[in-house]
C-alpha cells in the first residue's frame, strides 16, 4: 500500500458477533505483519443478536479504530456492502477499501496480498480475490458450478470471484452511484465496467458456527447477480426466441409444401402439425411483446441510486474502539 492511501476494512454483520471476535485479532496480526494500519467500519445488518461488550481487545497493534454502522432493517448480505461502500465514500474519501466477510471465510492473511497487488496496478484497479478452492460441502458446490454454468449461458459473464476484494479510492467514487450495487457488488463492478483484476486464494471455514450460505441462499444470490445483467440476459432470450420463431415458421412452409406438392400427406398430419407451429410461434410472440413492454416501463422507473439513497438506512454510528 502507498504511504499517502489509507486503508479501511468493511464487514457486514448479521449476529456473527462471536466469529468477528475471533477474526478481528488474526486481521490485526496479519496487518501489523505487513506494515498496514486499518480503519474498521463494520456495518450491522439488523442483528437481532446484542453486540457483546467484549468484542474487541484491550488494544490491536494495526486497528485504528473500529466503527459500527447499524442499518434500521435487515438488507441482506450484498445491500449492507452496498450501504457500508457509500458510508466509506461519504466519510472516509480518500480510503482504499476491503471488503471481506465477518465469519472468517475470508483469510486475513490474504488482505496484504490484496493490498500490495492493487497498489502494483497504481490503484487503478479494483482487485477480486479468486477462489482457488472451496470449503463447502459436495452438495452445495455442485450447486454453485451449476450457477456459473447457467449464469454464463445466461450472461456471457464468467462467475470466478465473490465479495472478497479491495476497491481504490477513484473506483469507490465511481461504483457508488452505480445502481446495481443495490443488487449485487461484484456484479456490479462488471456491469459498471470497473478495471478488475484477480489473485487466487483459497476459502478458509468459518472460525464459530455452521456455515449460513445454504441452497436457497445460494439461489437469491445467484438470482440477484443475474438481475444485474437483465439486458444481456433479455437479448439473449430474444435471440433464442427469435430463431424458434423462424424454425417456426420454415416449418409452417415445409409442411404447406408437403401437403400440396408430394402424394406424402397422412390424413391429417397437415392440420395437427400447421395448429402446433402456429401455437408455439404465437407464444414465442407474446413472450417478445411482454418483454418489450417490461423494458420500456423499466426505463420509465426510478432506480436506487447508492449514495443518495444510503443514508435513509443507516443510524448513528458506535465507535466501540480507538
Amino acid at each position: 500500500m502507498t504511504n499517502t492511501t489509507a486503508l479501511t476494512v468493511l464487514m457486514p454483520v448479521f449476529n456473527d458477533w462471536q466469529a468477528l471476535s475471533l477474526l478481528l485479532p488474526s486481521l490485526d496480526q496479519a496487518l501489523a505483519a505487513s506494515g498496514c494500519k486499518a480503519n474498521i467500519v463494520l456495518i450491522d445488518d439488523g442483528s437481532t443478536a446484542a453486540l457483546p461488550a467484549t468484542l474487541v481487545e484491550p488494544r490491536f497493534a494495526a486497528i485504528v479504530s473500529i466503527d459500527v454502522i447499524p442499518l434500521r432493517r435487515n438488507l441482506g448480505h450484498q445491500r449492507a456492502i452496498a450501504v457500508g461502500l457509500c458510508y466509506i465514500e461519504a466519510n472516509l474519501p480518500e480510503s482504499m477499501v476491503v471488503v471481506m466477510d465477518s465469519d472468517g471465510e475470508d483469510d486475513p492473511k490474504d488482505v496484504p496480498r490484496l493490498v500490495q497487488e492493487c497498489a502494483a496496478h497504481g490503484e487503478n484497479k479494483i482487485i477480486f480475490a479468486a477462489r482457488a478452492r472451496r470449503s463447502e460441502g459436495w452438495l452445495f458446490t455442485i450447486g454453485y458450478h451449476l450457477y456459473r454454468l447457467i449464469h454464463f449461458l445466461l450472461t456471457g459473464v464468467a462467475v470466478r470471484v465473490g465479495n472478497f476484494s479491495v476497491i481504490p479510492p477513484h473506483a469507490l467514487k465511481r461504483l457508488v452511484c452505480v445502481s446495481e450495487l443495490w443488487n449485487h457488488y461484484a456484479a456490479a463492478v462488471h456491469k459498471a465496467k470497473l478495471p478488475l483484476t484477480s489473485i487466487p486464494t483459497e476459502r478458509s471455514q468459518r472460525l464459530e458456527g455452521p456455515p449460513r450460505m445454504d441452497m436457497v441462499s445460494l439461489v437469491v444470490h445467484g438470482l440477484s447477480a443475474m438481475a444485474v445483467f437483465g439486458d444481456r440476459i433479455g437479448v439473449r432470450l430474444l435471440i433464442v426466441i427469435g430463431i424458434g420463431m423462424t424454425l417456426s415458421v420454415l416449418g409452417l412452409f415445409t409442411v404447406l409444401l408437403v401437403r400440396l406438392t408430394t402424394e406424402l400427406a397422412i390424413p391429417g398430419w397437415a392440420t395437427y402439425t400447421t395448429g402446433l407451429l402456429l401455437v408455439m410461434f404465437l407464444q414465442m410472440l407474446l413472450v417478445v411483446v411482454v418483454f418489450v413492454f417490461v423494458i420500456l416501463a423499466a426505463r420509465n422507473s426510478v432506480s436506487v441510486i447508492p449514495r443518495r439513497d444510503y443514508i435513509h438506512l443507516t443510524g448513528d454510528r458506535q465507535r466501540i474502539y480507538g
